[in-house]
């Protein structure tokens, strides 16, 4: 069985659209310098705009380029959609799949899930509430992000019977599949504390590319990451 990419604990770096070409390309060196430090330590990921992709797969050794959507069609005809096969050819070894800016019928989902168990991509599976998460669950994706949808880019993070109670319902059900909670992520301290509370991982999108210093803070971040992680295996 080949190895997985994404280990406990991740921190995601998702920049959506807020950018591209060489803002991107610099801050995904940054995440590689990070992945390259804590190679043994933590999983380091950063998704990119498909026209991207290609480049900063070429920047990365340790860290992992990540789609932000993929659809379940086979080479051929699906004008406009992106196929599974083409974002693995390129290097990309792992996707994002019904966010809530992009989401997906439960039985397109399931497809998806599918095409990208056949071509080793990772999947990261948005799930808005506990309901959704209990069905995603059963669908076995690699990690399910529990994020409200009323929280993303606000700044308000899940409160802590929100994050426990959803880590409990998803191992209950699955207990390989890896919890991300990343809701209204925006400083070091909200990444200590989601750690701390039982989650996988975590990631930030708005936080990071809206800071004064986005290296710095995506550096701080991860630092953080650890930190929390380690403390609790302590």
């Amino acid at each position: 069985m080949k190895e997985k990419i994404i280990r406990k604990p991740f921190f995601i770096f998702n920049p959506k659209s807020y950018l591209n070409g060489k803002e991107l390309y610099e801050l995904t060196e940054v995440a590689e310098e990070l992945a390259t430090k804590y190679k043994d330590k933590a999983s380091i990921l950063v998704t990119g705009p498909f026209i991207d992709l290609a480049n900063m797969v070429k920047l990365c050794k340790n860290a992992h380029i990540s789609a932000q959507h993929l659809d379940e069609i086979e080479p051929g005809r699906g004008m406009g959609h992106i196929s599974v096969k083409s974002v693995s050819d390129i290097g990309v070894k792992a996707a994002f799949l019904n966010h809530a800016e992009h989401q997906l019928t439960l039985a397109k989902l399931t497809k998806v899930i599918d095409k990208c168990k056949e071509y080793d991509i990772e999947t990261v599976v948005c799930a808005d509430s506990l309901a959704e998460a209990r069905s995603i669950a059963v669908l076995k994706p690699d990690v399910i992000l529990c994020e409200p949808t009323e929280l993303i880019g606000t700044g308000k993070v899940s409160d802590d019977s929100y994050i426990e109670e959803t880590n409990r319902a998803i191992r209950e059900i699955d207990d390989s599949i890896l919890i991300m909670q990343a809701a209204g992520i925006s400083t070091p301290d909200d990444v200590y504390r989601t750690i701390s509370l039982g989650a996988d991982g975590t990631g930030c999108t708005s936080g990071i590319v809206k800071a004064e210093n986005p290296k710095q803070m995506l550096i701080d971040m991860v630092d953080a990451l650890v930190r929390a992680y380690e403390s609790r295996s302590n």
